[in-house]
């Protein structure tokens, strides 16, 4: 069994689900983008804008996933990123277990046959190597050894990348919530003399409100 290449497929893994957890936050936007009340020049808009600008304040949404995942979706409402946010973490937190699990094993493995050869000790600590590490030369347990030490140190960063942008969705999501994008918004050309170039012809107007 060639443990490198399984340890090299679990780390794809965890990279597919960074990439999922990103795409999600892409996804969220663009929902967000069709459900939003835009607001206006008139009292009961404004409230309603400034009323729910409070309730999902971003820095309140970041706080919470940072200290635990996927706090701040269930703060923004947004159930249905859970199975990811979590989902993602979990693959993650499997592959660091993974790898530290084979690290102990080679190294292990490998510091049995060195001092079986070197130091002629540890001759009875043979029977506890793993049976698949047995007939491996030490040569090959010590590049193992290393090549799991390396990948758990990589399973950190990534486990630290997607609680990082656990916390970007859920700050993103809580900005979107007062984002003005409904129907009261448009854009529109109108001919004319324009102020600003100094010349004639034809001006890109935005209409906010009604």
């Amino acid at each position: 069994m060639n443990l490198q290449k399984r340890s090299n497929a679990f780390l794809k893994q965890a990279a597919i689900s960074s990439i999922l957890l990103l795409c999600s936050l892409i996804i969220s936007a663009q929902e967000d983008s069709l459900d939003l009340t835009a607001p206006s020049n008139t009292p009961e808009k404004m409230s309603r804008y400034d009323s729910l600008s409070k309730q999902h304040s971003p820095k309140k949404a970041a706080i919470r996933s940072a200290i635990i995942p996927g706090w701040g979706q269930i703060y923004n409402k947004k159930y249905w990123k859970l199975p990811i946010v979590y989902g993602a973490l979990g693959t993650c937190g499997g592959i660091f277990a993974y790898n530290m699990k084979n690290y102990n094993d080679t190294r292990f493995a490998y510091r049995v046959k060195y001092n079986m050869r070197v130091n002629k000790t540890d001759s009875a600590l043979f029977v506890n190597i793993k049976p698949n590490l047995k007939p491996l030369p030490e040569e090959s347990l010590r590049n193992y050894r290393n090549q799991f030490r390396k990948d758990i140190d990589y399973s950190v960063l990534v486990f630290l990348l997607l609680w990082g942008l656990n916390v970007v969705d859920a700050a993103v999501d809580a900005h979107l919530k007062a984002f003005d994008v409904s129907p009261d918004l448009s854009f529109h050309f109108k001919p004319g003399y324009s102020g600003l170039a100094g010349t004639h012809g034809l001006t890109l107007v935005m209409k906010i409100g009604r």
